[in-house]
Formats: C-alpha cells, sequence, structure tokens
C-alpha cells in the first residue's frame, strides 16, 4: 500500500489541482469556440474538423513524449513545459486566419477540440497523484482531480459567452471578439506555469533518471487495454465538444452564449458523477462502473437527434452527461492500479496516447460525415462505437481485480 508522506498531499496535491483546473478552463472556452471561430473564418466542416485533428495529434505527440521520457526530463521541467508551448499555440491561433496557419498552432499548442482534457499534462499528473495517498483512497482522489476539471470545463463553457458581451458592451464586430476571447487560454496557461514552480521532489518518479523498464504483464495488460481504449477514443472522437456545439448551432440555431450554458450545465453534471462513481466503486468494483453506465450514457446519445427542439434535445444532452463521465476516474484508477508504482507515467502515457491518437482521427472523418450526409450521422456512429468497447471491456477485465478488491 502507498502511504503519503507527510506534506505531499497539502503541497503537491493541491498544485496539481489548482494548474489542472485551470487547463481545463480554458479546454472548456476552447471546445465551444474552436469550431465557431473557424467558421467565422469562412472554414467548411471538414476544415473545422482538420483544425480539429491537428491540436488533438499535437497534443498526442506531446503524451507519447511524456509517456517516454517524461520521467527521464522530470515531472516538474515536462510541465512548464508543456505550458510555455499551450501559451504560443494559444496566441498563434488567434492572430492566424488561414486553414493551414490555424492547424498548425492548434498542433503547436495542443488545442483541444474535445472540450475536455485528455493531454499530456493530464499523464503526468496523474502519474504523481497516486504517491499521494494510499490504495484505498486513490479512485477518490482521481474522482476529486477529475471533479476540478470539469468544474473548470463548466466555467470555461461559461467564459465562451466572452464574445457576444464583448460585441454588446464593448462595441467590436464578431471575429475580432472571438480573436480577443481565444487569447484567454494563453493567460490561463502562463498561470498554470506559476503554478506548477511551486511542486516539490516528491512529484518526481520513484527513480528519477532511471530509464524505462515495463515488465511483460504490464506490457500485455497495456496492449489489451490499450486496444479497447483506442476503440472508445475513436468513438468519442466523432462526439467533440466543438462538434456538437456545432450540432446544436446549425441544428437548432442555438448562440455561443446558450451552448456556453449547455456545456456548463454538462460539466457540473460530469462532476458530481465522479464523485458518485468513487462511491460506486467501492460498492461493485471498478470496471463494473465504467460498463454499467458507460452503456445507458451512449444509448441517451442516439435519441438527441431525434428531440423536437433544442430543449427536448438539451435535456437527453445532459442526462447523458450525468453518466457518460463515470467511466473517467474509475478507468485512470484501474490503469493505476494494475501496474507497479515505477510503471505509472508510462501506463497512464499508453493509455493517453491511444485516445489521443484515436480522437485526433475521427474529427476529420466526422466533420466530413456531417457535410456529406447529416448533421447527426456522427452521433450514430460514436455511440454504437462506444457500446462495443463497453461489452469487449467487461468481457476482457471483469477478473482482472484492483488491490482493493482483491480477497
Amino acid at each position: 500500500m502507498t502511504v503519503p508522506a507527510a506534506g505531499r498531499p497539502t503541497r503537491d496535491r493541491t498544485i496539481l489541482y489548482g494548474a489542472a483546473f485551470l487547463r481545463a478552463l480554458a479546454t472548456g472556452m476552447t471546445g465551444v469556440l474552436l469550431g465557431i471561430y473557424v467558421a467565422g473564418l469562412g472554414g467548411s466542416p471538414s476544415q473545422i474538423g482538420a483544425v480539429i485533428a491537428a491540436g488533438l495529434a499535437g497534443g498526442a505527440v506531446a503524451t507519447l513524449a511524456a509517456t517516454v521520457a517524461g520521467d527521464r526530463f522530470g515531472r516538474r521541467r515536462f510541465l512548464l513545459a508543456s505550458s510555455l508551448l499551450s501559451a504560443a499555440g494559444a496566441v498563434a491561433l488567434a492572430v492566424s486566419s488561414r486553414p493551414v496557419t490555424l492547424a498548425l498552432a492548434a498542433f503547436l499548442g495542443m488545442v483541444n477540440g474535445m472540450g475536455r482534457d485528455r493531454g499530456a499534462a493530464l499523464v503526468v499528473e496523474q502519474a504523481a497523484l497516486p504517491s499521494t495517498t494510499s490504495d484505498r483512497d486513490r479512485t477518490r482522489a482521481i474522482a476529486w482531480y477529475n471533479v476540478l476539471q470539469d468544474a473548470g470545463h463548466a466555467a470555461g463553457s461559461l467564459l465562451a459567452g466572452l464574445p457576444g458581451l464583448l460585441q454588446h458592451a464593448g462595441g467590436l464586430a464578431s471575429l475580432p471578439a472571438l480573436r480577443l476571447s481565444l487569447g484567454v487560454p494563453a493567460l490561463l496557461a502562463l498561470a498554470g506555469f506559476a503554478l506548477y514552480l511551486g511542486l516539490t521532489r516528491a512529484v518526481e518518479p520513484p527513480a528519477p533518471g532511471e530509464p524505462l523498464r515495463v515488465t511483460p504483464a504490464t506490457r500485455g495488460v497495456l496492449w489489451r487495454i490499450g486496444s479497447l481504449f483506442a476503440l472508445d477514443a475513436l468513438g468519442g472522437g466523432f462526439l467533440t465538444t466543438a462538434l456538437l456545439s456545432l450540432y446544436f448551432f446549425q441544428r437548432f440555431g442555438a448562440g455561443a452564449g446558450v451552448i456556453g450554458v449547455l456545456f456548463f450545465g454538462a460539466r457540473v453534471a460530469n462532476a458530481l458523477s465522479h464523485l458518485l462513481a468513487a462511491r460506486l466503486a467501492r460498492r461493485i468494483g471498478l470496471v463494473n462502473t465504467m460498463v454499467f453506465t458507460h452503456i445507458p450514457s451512449s444509448l441517451l446519445l442516439v435519441t438527441v437527434p431525434f428531440a423536437p427542439s433544442f430543449a427536448v434535445a438539451a435535456l437527453l444532452f445532459l442526462l447523458r452527461e450525468g453518466l457518460v463521465e463515470m467511466d473517467v476516474p474509475t478507468r485512470q484508477s484501474y490503469v493505476l492500479a494494475v501496474v507497479r508504482p515505477e510503471e505509472r507515467t508510462f501506463a497512464t502515457g499508453v493509455t493517453h496516447l491511444v485516445r489521443l491518437g484515436a480522437w485526433a482521427v475521427a474529427p476529420a472523418f466526422a466533420g466530413f460525415f456531417m457535410q456529406r450526409w447529416s448533421l447527426a450521422m456522427p452521433l450514430f456512429v460514436g455511440a454504437g462505437m462506444k457500446i462495443a468497447y463497453d461489452v469487449m471491456l467487461f468481457a476482457a477485465f471483469r477478473r482482472l481485480k484492483p488491490p482493493e478488491e482483491r480477497g
């Protein structure tokens, strides 16, 4: 059992929680505005999907770096460097106009059009969190980490109403208001940089600077679970916040401010579900919690395109959001539990990398499907993939228990 050293929870965990909140604030805001911003520049749905994909691809490259070299480079130094790149990319995105330069800016800044933080910094932070708690409380600590992230996502969704405020109160035109608003994530990244400066050596791996050694057993687990996570993420890539915002915008004529409020409610529902997931996992287990909450969320999603009005669609979407994220803290805790402490960055990195890779591929196809067939097509495809993932995950891992569920 991992026993936290004195002072770690009150210093390093607080810093990690705070930085995660700020990063999520930026991600929530960018997720709502990115698709609308590129559309305002004259971009087609396919071009919007390509820009989102470029940002996710940049995140995937950064996650690969964290996976193979994050511990040797130093977790604190990696988090500082990641913050600076995010700030630079956000500024470049706000001043760009052509699709190619937008894509390059998104790649450099690891711009996340998913509306949820799933990047390289998260990999490093999650690898450090278990050292601040016990096996029994690991899922709870990660659940609170996700609660703070979703609180940031929710507040970021509200911040997406800033362009409208700048237009009405400041007299700016639509595009300049969007550009100015997209500068806010750069400031938030710099604030995260300032927080990371306070991290102690306690966040570093058990053997800092040592070459990575991964056991064959861990490789086998990661190969199987990583393949399944890729399928789940591929489905999720059809359901990015940017594309869902575009769906509500074009299908129902909802404005950015209204959509921002909707995603605020979604992130609140996500946050509450994380705490419920931690309690439920203590009763029925991590894998059961992941599967038995995820399938109903996908079934709710496929009802959204049949809603007769925005109000009904929004209600169905919020019900879905109350379930869809319950697998997040449980999934993260499960991966960290079934590997050795010195393998945690690698394990977290691999599972996030396959998810990012799938996310990077899917939005371009989703944008094409929306343009070629219907706005709702990505919702059906994404939900179907997620249900298939849940069934296969339960079949493959229901017998592999984390330490707190054994005996």
